[in-house]
């Protein structure tokens, strides 16, 4: 039987199931080049983690709770967050694979995406208030709905954001991206 409570490990190049993903709380742990793509994640805590070059591809995390956690280098294509704990949490991406991932609905004030491909991430409903998108490709991302005031965008690039379907107060873009801002009046805008 597997512990409940697991502090301060470090786990390699493992392949993790639904018996390890479920019902557990990590504290301090680190995983790397680890396997969750099998996992259907319910009822985890991770406090104060660290995720390096993991595989969470198409995963189903469902009533999952991340506090204080960063993940770099992983891969979360086709992942649906939608399901996380909502009450406290906090975790970031690192050079993270995105694609196709959904944050419908998420409050994720101040969570930072670093050199990140989002590529069709539905963001539609989210609060994203003080975001980082630092060097992120955003083509198709979905921002609907969606509060973006004070989120930083200036390094991030191929989106198109609807400022009359989101509130975005003190939003910060460069001004090429100024044109993911017109997309959808169709205009012709030279350098």
């Amino acid at each position: 039987m597997h512990p409940d409570y697991i502090l301060d490990q470090e786990f390699q190049f493992d392949i993790f199931d639904d018996d390890n993903t479920q019902y557990k709380e990590f504290e301090n742990c680190t995983f790397r080049h680890c396997d969750f793509t099998n996992c259907t994640f319910k009822t985890v805590s991770f406090l104060d983690c660290n995720f390096v070059e993991c595989n969470f591809k198409e995963a189903k995390i469902n009533y999952v709770s991340f506090r204080g956690v960063w993940f770099t280098k992983c891969n979360f294509t086709n992942v649906n967050f939608a399901m996380t704990d909502q009450v406290i949490h906090e975790f970031h991406f690192k050079d993270c694979l995105l694609d196709y991932a959904k944050f419908y609905a998420l409050k994720l004030r101040k969570i930072q995406f670093i050199n990140c491909s989002l590529i069709s991430v539905d963001f539609m409903g989210c609060d994203l208030t003080e975001a980082l998108f630092d060097n992120c490709n955003l083509r198709r991302a979905v921002f609907i709905d969606t509060i973006a005031n004070k989120v930083d965008f200036s390094t991030s690039y191929d989106y198109a954001f609807d400022p009359e379907k989101n509130k975005i107060k003190k939003a910060v873009f460069s001004t090429e991206g100024l044109k993911g801002l017109l997309e959808k009046y169709d205009l012709v805008i030279k350098d």
